[in-house]
């Protein structure tokens, strides 16, 4: 069985410059850490889940085109940038990540292939994003969902043809991206 260690290594570092609580007061949604092992690889995403729901009213605000802008990078979540981390290199899309942390933006688009902007730069609050920091960006496949999401939600589910799928759910829309552990 192989040590966290690592990982809550690379995770402190990538979260060392923001101070904790202060990240806290000021957070607009809650956060999560989701963890999966995928053909012996540890991947693990740190992101904040807004609600559909307008925070400082009720009304359900329209995600794709709207709270998140078509043609726009997004942070793909809420407050600090997602986070990801992997123990091993993985194949995502056409791109191969070493081990390592990385911080994830997605680029929807109204028409043509959504991107995930996958980049070296780590730790930034909200959209400070450098487009020189890119380390790859990557086709995500779009479909709808059966049951409409009201929490944006990232899962990482195995792949029947082996490895994994990363899925971006939202609203009534889902991107994802299959992904392969490189041995």
């Amino acid at each position: 069985m192989k040590s966290f260690a690592p990982v809550l290594f690379i995770l402190a570092a990538a979260l060392g410059g923001v101070s904790p609580l202060a990240a806290q007061q000021n957070r607009a949604s809650p956060h999560e850490t989701f963890s999966r092992v995928v053909d012996g690889n540890r991947v693990t995403i740190v992101y904040g889940r807004p609600y559909s729901k307008n925070p400082k009213g009720d009304d359900i605000r329209k995600i794709w085109g709207g709270l998140v802008p078509y043609g726009k990078v997004w942070r793909m979540g809420a407050d600090e940038a997602t986070l990801l981390i992997t123990q091993q290199p993985i194949m995502l899309g056409d791109a191969t990540l070493p081990a390592g942390a990385y911080t994830l933006f997605a680029l929807p688009n109204e028409a043509g292939p959504a991107k995930l902007i996958v980049s070296r730069q780590l730790g930034q609050w909200g959209l400070q994003y450098d487009a020189a920091q890119d380390f790859a960006r990557i086709d995500l496949k779009q479909g709808p969902l059966e049951k409409t999401v009201d929490q944006f939600t990232i899962v990482i589910d195995k792949n029947p043809a082996g490895g994994g799928v990363l899925k971006l759910q939202w609203e009534n829309t889902q991107f994802s991206v299959p992904f392969t552990v490189k041995k």
